[in-house]
């Protein structure tokens, strides 16, 4: 989990997905971040429609792609700070990205707001490996819902699932195994299972 941060933060700009007042999808790159090992904080204005949108609901998404093909997300809802602890993390976030102070001089930094995010779902995706790798992460105090396939009783061995898995993640057995961490969630042994034997999990 830890890893996933540090490497959010090499990566530097991170695109944020928010649901907009109108209900209609909404993203944004976001730079204005502090890191802490457990947690982040980042910063927007008080007037934008995407403070707007934190503060209706709070729900965020956040992405990040590497060089080397790593896709990190992070699904959370962000929480204004306190008004007590707002002015030191402005000036920690203004001093660590000195471009806010040319976007906001002097105290035209005041109509900023700072949120953070504490209890998150951490998702890692390398597409940069064989088999591709993925793995989820929890910090605080986030309920994670499963997700994928999972190969159930009806399971006949035939071996039909693990003949069209193009990560070839699918061990023999009764019932056979679909290995998370390699699986792409493609859903192509769901396709063609002959007994319908593989579930969508969540």
């Amino acid at each position: 989990m830890q890893t996933c941060l540090k490497k959010l933060q090499y990566v530097g700009v991170l695109s944020f997905a928010t649901i907009g007042m109108d209900a209609t999808p909404q993203i944004r790159c976001i730079s204005a971040i502090h890191y802490e090992p457990d947690a982040f904080y980042f910063f927007t204005a008080r007037g934008k429609e995407f403070c707007r949108e934190l503060l209706h609901d709070g729900h965020v998404q956040i992405l990040a792609y590497t060089r080397y093909k790593e896709m990190i997300r992070v699904s959370t809802r962000a929480v204004p700070l306190p008004e007590t602890e707002q002015s030191n993390y402005i000036d920690l976030i203004f001093r660590e990205q000195p471009y806010l102070s040319h976007l906001y001089p002097g105290d035209t930094r005041s109509i900023g707001i700072v949120f953070a995010v504490r209890d998150m779902e951490i998702e890692y995706f390398n597409l940069g490996v064989n088999p591709i790798f993925r793995e989820r992460y929890r910090a605080g105090s986030v309920t994670m819902r499963q997700k994928g396939y999972r190969i159930t009783e009806r399971c006949t061995g035939c071996g039909k699932c693990a003949s069209v898995c193009p990560q070839q993640c699918i061990a023999p057995g009764k019932p056979y195994r679909i290995l998370q961490e390699h699986c792409l969630h493609c859903g192509n042994c769901s396709q063609h299972c002959p007994v319908q034997a593989i579930a969508r999990q969540g």
